[in-house]
């Protein structure tokens, strides 16, 4: 049973790390061209993948993206503050 549920989340890893290579932008892959990276991630399933993640995946994927500052309330504006 052990076997198969390592099967399984190997194949889904897998299956995840060619998804995400295949969506990639050309010219955010780091390291090796898409088409080796490709190669690598299905040849070689949980190392390919693995490396994938650390070596050739774009920067900044996981960290959230600035949110945009909108107008300020008063008591957050220093120079409303400086004048009371």
């Amino acid at each position: 049973m052990l076997r198969v549920v390592m099967a399984v989340a190997v194949l889904a890893f897998t299956v995840y790390c060619v998804v995400d290579v295949v969506q990639t932008e050309e010219d955010r892959v780091r390291g090796l061209p898409k088409l080796v990276w490709l190669m690598v991630t299905l040849l070689v399933p949980a190392a390919g993948g693995i490396s994938w993640l650390i070596a050739g995946r774009p920067r900044g994927i996981l960290r959230p993206r600035p949110q945009p500052r909108g107008p300020r309330g008063p008591d957050d504006d220093p120079d409303f503050l400086r004048g009371i």
